[in-house]
């Protein structure tokens, strides 16, 4: 990805300026409409991911930068149906997508939700275009089945993700996200060497400096616990195994860095309240975190569902490169591949 030298990070006079107001400040040689071409043609990042909502309030640490060349929205064919059945579907999700829109964006014009899909919004068409070719007798025409969401993945890390098809397994499956019996199990590749324990630390939307981590006080916040199991550690990085107990937003990339140990590619948790980041020489190509397993009951059957996903090829190409020794030590069960509607 190439950047132009729009990117910075935004200090205490850019916090609240929009997206495209910080685009006319920094490259003044663009007019207005020259800068909302560069967010309709996907050009522009926050911290690292393409932005498209020119009204998009920045925040203190956020980076904006600029790519050369226009990237591709995603399509339907990115997403890969681990599993699929009348009442739930299960895929693996890619990284630099969010799951499902937020409520100001549910008045976006079509066109202008086609440069920003969402994960449940392409896996709708993707169940939609199979249907379409395995019956196009029956089916002339595509349609979207209604998808629910029941868990949610950060935008840039990837792996598994369920979602419900019917109201009724929504409630089953959101049920067992509530008494902790869901089996939610990350990769992830982290600076340093952290000890295997529990992580107890309770989390607030604002730690003092406008990110989420803990408070200033200790006191306050959501409760907040990740099991993390170091698997391997070589040239100064680690291989780590996260086990949600709890699903705070930013849950695991939080607890890994107050441990000091923050996770490779990470652009925002970078380093604990009152300290200086130190500088990621990993050469990550973007967050080395990954959803690597999942299990559930079948909210219909009762049937024990457990779901797999390697590291994804942009990831696995990185470590092989930089730390092969950490790949061969990801411990994962065979692939699931289950697929079918």
């Amino acid at each position: 990805m190439a950047e132009t030298g729009c990117g910075d990070h935004v200090g205490p006079d850019g916090v609240g300026m929009t997206v495209l107001a910080w685009l006319r400040k920094r490259r003044p040689e663009l007019s207005w409409s020259g800068c909302r071409r560069l967010l309709a043609s996907r050009q522009v990042r926050v911290n690292g991911t393409v932005e498209v909502h020119e009204a998009r309030r920045l925040k203190l640490t956020d980076v904006v930068s600029c790519d050369d060349v226009p990237t591709a929205p995603p399509r339907p064919k990115l997403i890969r149906i681990v599993h699929c059945d009348d009442d739930l579907v299960v895929v693996e999700k890619p990284t630099d997508l969010v799951t499902t829109r937020r409520p100001e964006e549910q008045h976006w014009p079509a066109a202008k939700k086609r440069l920003a899909p969402t994960l449940d919004e392409l896996v709708a068409e993707a169940i939609a275009d199979r249907r379409t070719t395995s019956r196009p007798r029956q089916r002339t025409a595509r349609s979207s089945p209604p998808l629910f969401r029941v868990q949610r993945l950060d935008r840039q890390t990837s792996g598994l993700v369920v979602f419900a098809r019917t109201d009724e397994a929504a409630k089953g499956l959101i049920r067992q996200f509530q008494e902790h019996t869901v089996e939610r199990t990350y990769l992830a590749v982290v600076r340093g060497c952290p000890e295997s324990q529990t992580i107890s630390i309770p989390l607030v939307r604002d730690r003092g400096d406008g990110l989420r981590g803990p408070s200033r006080d200790g006191r306050g916040g959501q409760p907040a616990v990740t099991h993390v199991r170091r698997l391997a550690t070589a040239d100064g990085l680690s291989l780590v195994e996260c086990r949600l107990e709890t699903g705070r937003t930013h849950q695991i990339r939080i607890h890994l860095c107050e441990l000091g140990t923050p996770v490779c590619g990470e652009p925002v948790y970078r380093h604990r309240l009152g300290e200086t980041a130190s500088p990621d020489t990993s050469g990550a190509p973007r967050l080395a975190l990954h959803a690597a397993r999942l299990g559930f009951r079948h909210p219909r059957t009762g049937e024990r569902l457990t779901f797999t996903s390697p590291w994804p090829d942009d990831l696995a190409a990185w470590i092989k490169r930089t730390c092969p020794a950490l790949l061969h030590s990801s411990h994962l069960g065979p692939r699931d591949e289950r697929r079918h509607v």
